[in-house]
């Protein structure tokens, strides 16, 4: 097994620039102690005994890179994260969706599932969630184990709960959870309209239409061509006057399908132009 301090600086460098040479994913930008902590981990838990042998397995294996790629792009999420996002989509974006008799919408790289279950809240409080479909989907199936589970550690709701209220909730947040030692189990109506499986962003094709399509933090790591890749498979997901939602360090802006959107919100929300 590899002890951490034997993968030198220089190794990492060389496997991102592989990787990133081999298959478009890009993380360069990435934290080097955090890149370096979730190799060494892939080389414990897959019984790699030297770096040479999973670098030679990650270029070598299309296979085996789809579980690189989900190990080192496990999501970091929380509920109701960067609240003003949430505050836009509960004051402008869900009365427009409001209008449509069944209303579909697309978490994609759901991880955990906390976003999913924050929309499934604010449709709750619009009293939309009864017409609504929440289809979740990530790349990896144990991070989706997790979300069905509904279950989630109970010294995170402090900070879920300040995030709801930001969001301009109005209910006590602990209505919707009952703890239970040191974890929390989210009631099974937030699970009732939400659909959970694996789906792969650059590989795999559209499988509905939504009218909202929300995917934070995700493409940070794709060079331009994945994006565009990506953006692709969402603008053929999303019906005409639909939105997409894209994290903090996204943008649409320098897509070929740009011209196609138009942004409607600083929190990085776009509304596809009708082109009929």
């Amino acid at each position: 097994m590899l002890e951490p301090s034997i993968i030198k600086d220089e190794e990492v460098e060389y496997l991102i620039k592989d990787v990133y040479d081999m298959y478009g994913y890009d993380f360069s930008e990435y934290s080097r102690a955090s890149f370096k902590r979730r190799i060494n981990r892939i080389c414990l838990i897959d019984r790699f005994t030297s770096f040479a042998e999973l670098r030679y397995t990650i270029l070598n294996d299309p296979e085996y890179l789809k579980r690189f790629i989900e190990e080192i792009t496990v999501n970091v999420t929380e509920m109701f994260r960067d609240p003003l996002f949430f505050k836009a989509l509960r004051e402008k974006i869900l009365p427009q969706l409001g209008t449509y008799p069944l209303i579909r919408i697309w978490v994609a790289g759901c991880s955990t599932g906390e976003e999913a279950y924050s929309i499934a809240i604010l449709l709750k409080e619009a009293n939309l969630y009864h017409k609504s479909l929440i289809y979740g989907t990530d790349l990896n199936p144990s991070v989706l184990e997790k979300a069905r589970s509904g279950v989630f550690p109970l010294q995170q709701m402090k900070l879920y709960s300040e995030n709801y209220i930001l969001s301009g909730g109005k209910k006590d947040f602990s209505d919707y959870y009952t703890a239970n030692y040191d974890s929390v189990k989210f009631d099974k109506s937030l699970q009732e309209k939400l659909i959970l499986s694996t789906h792969n962003l650059v590989s795999d094709s559209s499988f509905n239409s939504f009218q909202l399509i929300i995917c934070r933090n995700v493409l940070i790591y794709f060079d331009r061509g994945l994006q565009e890749r990506v953006f692709h498979l969402f603008d053929n997901s999303l019906e005409n006057l639909g939105f997409l939602a894209l994290g903090a360090k996204e943008t649409l802006r320098f897509s070929k399908l740009d011209e196609n959107y138009h942004q409607v919100d600083d929190q990085r929300i776009w509304k596809k132009l009708d082109h009929n």
